[in-house]
């Protein structure tokens, strides 16, 4: 089948108008595992945005001839563009936010490569580390502003959810535009762009000309999930757990909305963070959230928290369904509570340096097969560390449904094996197979093969 595609030339808009000769040949180097491959990859998904279709595997072959080159020039770089989805473009010129989103993409890449990777000055292998990298990601992108006041709420869910949930979604955003609030989201499609939808016309309403609307991915994702054009502030961070930290650590209330695995790997996540136990006396606002239709949705994400991590987890959060309203007051009410307790302690509004993350959260994982089998699903562990192998099953399962990487490991070698407790697999198994039965995995119609495989042993 052939797709129309545009060849053009574009000129830098944002901070990174020029490259250095080491920089702009490395982004020229080809070959696989190059960062002009990487840099390739991450260009098509921006570009591809507005298009259903969140197969990575199938985007790159579909695009296969497209190409992004960087001409270096006396004023400054041009990209070279050639083959790039024509819905990216409006009667041959590229729309504003998508090639903003393209320059983010550049100075990303270049930063992680140029002064991240192999710099001694950040090191990976500790904690604290690894937040110093997010800190630093996050200020080159200017995401980190000084002098004002918590105003950021992140919005996690679906990005293949139901109309009625995409227009929650979008009143949930309405309401907290309304009161000032920015949105912050994992920057795709579905119940990461409705908030901001929503937040938009608020701020329109109120007069607010500087509304955020932050979006924050990684290049695994970013091919399944491309950047919506509402976003202004767009990070590409190396992986999926240092742009899950960066959410909590740059976030001050949180919104839990219908989705799938991805959001069960979130909800995961954090819970993961807020069970440490040095973490329990902190403020921070996390509420479940969706129309009438999505109650019993919610009612299995509870049951399974509470039978996996048990009532510690469940007081954590709240779920409010079908009251936009409510849900915007408690957290801003929740947001308060937040800014007078970095006051209190003397802590940064704009980024979130008293949270503790322990350094087994913050390592990167590759959902291999052997990676997947040795998975610690058992309940003789802390229920912080079991939330943390809990995220990388579901990190797994993403990677098996989405990402180039995982789809072909599946292809390879069939479907993943989860192996754990009874008392965990059953409950997990339960989930997955209510977002199989709810079309929750996939936006494709066709019919779901299951790229995981749950065994469930006996506790002794």
């Amino acid at each position: 089948m052939e797709y129309e595609v545009v060849d053009t030339q574009v000129s830098p808009t944002g901070r990174l108008e020029v490259l250095s000769r080491t920089e702009a040949a490395k982004l020229l180097d080809e070959g696989h595992g190059s960062l002009h491959e990487l840099y390739r990859n991450c260009s098509l998904a921006v570009l591809n945005c507005g298009n259903e279709l969140d197969d990575a595997k199938e985007l790159l072959e579909r695009y296969r001839a497209f190409d992004i080159r960087i001409i270096q020039r006396q004023r400054g770089i041009k990209l070279d563009i050639k083959g790039a989805p024509a819905s990216a473009f409006v009667e041959g010129k590229m729309i504003t936010g998508i090639r903003e989103h393209l320059f983010a993409v550049l100075r990303d890449v270049i930063y992680v490569s140029e002064e991240i990777r192999g710099n001694p000055r950040f090191a990976l292998n500790t904690s604290d580390g690894v937040t110093d990298t997010v800190f630093h990601i996050l200020r080159n992108a200017c995401v980190l502003q000084p002098m004002t006041d918590p105003n950021i709420v992140v919005c996690w869910g679906g990005h293949s959810i139901s109309r009625e949930e995409y227009d929650y979604s979008k009143l949930i955003g309405y309401q907290l535009g309304l009161r000032g609030l920015d949105i912050c989201t994992g920057c795709g499609p579905g119940a990461m762009k409705g908030p901001m939808k929503g937040a938009a016309i608020a701020h329109a309403k109120q007069r607010i000309r500087n509304g955020r609307y932050i979006g924050f991915t990684e290049p695994g994702i970013i091919a399944a999930e491309s950047p919506n054009p509402i976003v202004n502030e767009l990070v590409i961070f190396p992986d999926v757990e240092k742009r899950l930290e960066a959410f909590v650590r740059a976030g001050h209330g949180f919104i839990v909305f219908p989705g799938g695995v991805g959001t069960a790997e979130e909800i995961l996540y954090v819970l993961g963070v807020l069970l440490h136990p040095s973490n329990a006396e902190q403020p921070f606002p996390l509420i479940f959230t969706g129309p009438k239709s999505a109650e019993d949705y919610f009612r299995q994400i509870d049951q399974f928290i509470g039978a996996t991590l048990g009532a510690e987890a469940q007081r954590r959060y709240q779920i409010i369904i079908d009251d936009p309203v409510q849900v915007a007051r408690e957290v801003q009410a929740g947001i308060k509570l937040v800014r007078n307790f970095r006051k209190q302690q003397r802590d940064a509004y704009y980024f979130n340096s008293l949270l503790r993350i322990e350094h087994d959260l913050q390592r990167p994982f590759h959902p291999s097969h052997e990676n997947m089998r040795k998975l610690k699903l058992q309940k003789n562990q802390p229920k912080h560390t079991l939330a943390a192998n809990l995220r990388r099953a579901f990190s797994g399962v993403v990677a098996g449904n989405v990402k180039d990487e995982g789809i072909r490991e599946i292809e390879k070698h069939g479907s993943f094996e989860i192996h754990g407790d009874s008392t965990i697999m059953g409950p997990m198994d339960a989930l997955m197979s209510s977002f199989v039965a709810q079309k929750r995995m996939k936006i494709s119609s066709k019919k779901y093969n299951p790229c995981y495989r749950i065994v469930a042993e006996t506790v002794a």
